[in-house]
């Protein structure tokens, strides 16, 4: 019980830091993930931080830290994994939908029991490579973390974004050599200093959009 109330104390304080006032539906919901990402990574290997004190920091408010440069009704997080950034800020954000996109069938069986455990009816949990992804409308924030290099990213993810939509690459280090490989008709909107509470590391947003 101890435990639990730390964890809860930690992410109720961590989203407070961020700005974000959560409900408690939303904060058991939350940890009801990290316990499932607990679980799984005993098998399945979904991250390599493994440790559930960790998972506060490093995954669920490391995610939440993009929350308000999210936009838009419509949101796509490439290359998903264990569902992030995609499944903390579908949790905090129930007005807009979400498609979580990944090419391993394995996280996408996570990411729809997930989706079913927590009751995120604005989730969507798609298997397949985002070049062959199709979706029926274009989507006004497509988020990736840990995903690919800018140049790649936007090749590959420009064609789903809705005319003045924000491509959004969550990074560690500012990656300076990347933004001066963006391709033609993609500019730099703003890059973000992310502070994570209790994470003694680099953060940044880089925000893109059509030039």
């Amino acid at each position: 019980m101890t435990v639990v109330k730390d964890a809860r104390e930690r992410l109720v304080s961590g989203s407070g830091a961020l700005g974000l006032h959560l409900a408690p539906e939303s904060i058991d919901r939350l940890l009801q993930y990290r316990d499932l990402m607990v679980r799984w990574n005993r098998i399945h290997n979904l991250t390599a931080i493994r440790d559930p004190e960790a998972m506060l920091t490093h995954h669920l408010l490391d995610s939440l830290a993009i929350s308000p440069y999210v936009s838009g009704a419509r949101v796509l997080d490439v290359g998903s994994g264990a569902g992030l950034p995609g499944i903390p800020l579908a949790v905090t954000q129930p007005q807009r939908q979400f498609v979580l996109l990944d090419a391993s069938a394995k996280r996408v069986s996570f990411l729809r029991q997930t989706v079913v455990e927590l009751k995120l009816h604005n989730v969507e949990a798609v298997h397949a490579r985002i070049e062959r992804y199709r979706p029926t409308a274009p989507f006004a924030t497509v988020t990736s973390r840990a995903f690919a290099a800018l140049r790649d990213f936007v090749a590959s993810a420009q064609p789903l974004l809705a005319p003045g939509g924000h491509l959004l690459a969550m990074k560690g280090r500012c990656p300076d050599e990347e933004l001066q490989a963006l391709p033609v008709g993609i500019r730099v909107h703003a890059v973000i200093g992310l502070k994570v509470p209790g994470l003694d590391a680099q953060r940044h947003l880089i925000d893109l959009v059509r030039a």
